[in-house]
């Protein structure tokens, strides 16, 4: 995607945007705050999908009059960022884990800082943060990760030469032979289901949400309602195992009906105009925000991420790292109504008790689903300011 010429966006006094070359091969976009002094040590913030650097507009100012310079750039195949190849048929490798992670280093490198006291992630951006903070501890000094656990790299076959019949090893994430078969038992129930994430692999997701009957503004508002607090049917609860029966427990944006896509899937749950009208964590000239720009980009670029997730690209390399461990500060954040820490069962423990050697605690907020830095900003900024206090 080539950069072109944006609108100004609407951002409150203190934020700033501005575009940064060479990141990577990309023309980069960030928002910015606490920009005015070049002496304050820097925060690294990483949104999710379908988010923008926007997103983490309302905990931004907080950071920045701690005495941070906060930055939330678009990250790779998102918003207003240019040089990334959004084309279905085109290279994914320039999505890779490790290659997000070179785009984080490559903007830090770019502003002029040896290391940045802090990286925070939500969604798909927390395992951008988490490997930041594994791989490179140097230059990303602690780490935040929201909604979305880190159980640790992927392991390494061991002691397969000495075993007659070795035993399978648990895993960061599900073998690919694995989640074949759970690709098959949810579409075998009862109740025929898919799992989103191997739906937005899948040539048809863009398309279904870009040029969805309802709009691209009224799509956004259903989804961001549906997985937000505001939906009072989430109530997440932890699952006990990678089956299709505890899988279907989930609500239909991470276990879908099988003959619908994902505007089909939350087109019910749109909020009526007393309920837009009410949602002060999200008006609607703040979705027009994010409107306008997946209008402009459409999802591809982000569903590459979820194409390489599912497909095992840049998988192999992390094994490198089997073993190693997040040994800066770290914290989870996530709300009380997300089901996002219970996706992949285990997860959450695992990264409690053994991926993250240094963690400070792990905090579910009332009055928050998915959106949980956008829901409940206040909460997460204090903790955020405090967690930096002490470790930033």
């Amino acid at each position: 995607m080539q950069q072109g010429v944006f609108e100004p966006m609407p951002l409150p006094h203190g934020i700033r945007s501005r575009f940064v070359s060479n990141v990577n091969g990309l023309t980069m976009h960030l928002l910015e705050a606490g920009f005015e002094s070049k002496e304050q040590p820097c925060v690294v913030l990483l949104h999710g999908f379908p988010e923008l650097a926007y997103s983490w507009r309302k905990v931004m100012l907080p950071i920045a009059a701690a005495g941070y310079h906060v930055i939330a750039p678009d990250q790779r195949g998102y918003g207003r960022t240019t040089g990334w190849d959004g084309d279905y048929e085109g290279d994914l490798n320039s999505f890779r884990v490790l290659n997000l992670v070179r785009d984080t280093i490559g903007l830090v490198s770019a502003l002029g800082y040896r290391s940045v006291a802090a990286v925070v992630g939500h969604d798909f951006g927390a395992p951008v943060a988490a490997w930041c903070a594994l791989i490179r501890p140097d230059v990303f000094r602690s780490v935040v990760l929201m909604s979305a656990p880190f159980a640790g790299p992927p392991l390494l076959p061991f002691n397969t030469a000495n075993e007659e019949a070795p035993g399978s090893a648990s895993s960061a994430s599900p073998s690919p032979a694995v989640a074949d078969n759970i690709h098959t038992a949810l579409a075998a129930l009862r109740r025929p289901r898919k799992h989103y994430q191997w739906y937005y692999a899948t040539r048809e997701a863009d398309a279904n949400m870009r040029d969805c009957p309802q709009g691209i503004h009224a799509f956004l508002r259903a989804y961001y309602h549906f997985k937000s607090a505001d939906w009072k049917d989430n109530t997440p609860f932890p699952l006990q195992a990678w089956s299709a029966a505890e899988l279907a427990k989930m609500p239909t944006y991470y276990i879908m009906d099988l003959d619908q896509g994902m505007a089909e899937t939350v087109a019910p749950e749109m909020p009526s105009a007393a309920e837009i009208a009410a949602c002060q964590w999200l008006p609607e000239d703040e979705l027009a925000v994010y409107s306008a720009e997946y209008s402009r980009t459409g999802f591809q670029g982000g569903l590459q991420w979820y194409r390489c997730a599912t497909g095992g690209i840049g998988s192999a390399e992390l094994q490198i790292f089997s073993g190693r461990t997040i040994d800066v500060p770290s914290m989870f954040i996530a709300g009380k109504s997300d089901w996002g820490r219970y996706q992949r069962p285990g997860s959450l423990e695992r990264m409690q008790i053994s991926a993250c050697t240094h963690m400070q605690g792990c905090h579910v907020l009332d009055g928050a689903g998915h959106w949980v830095q956008q829901e409940q900003p206040e909460q997460v900024s204090t903790l955020l300011t405090q967690f930096l206090r002490r470790h930033g």
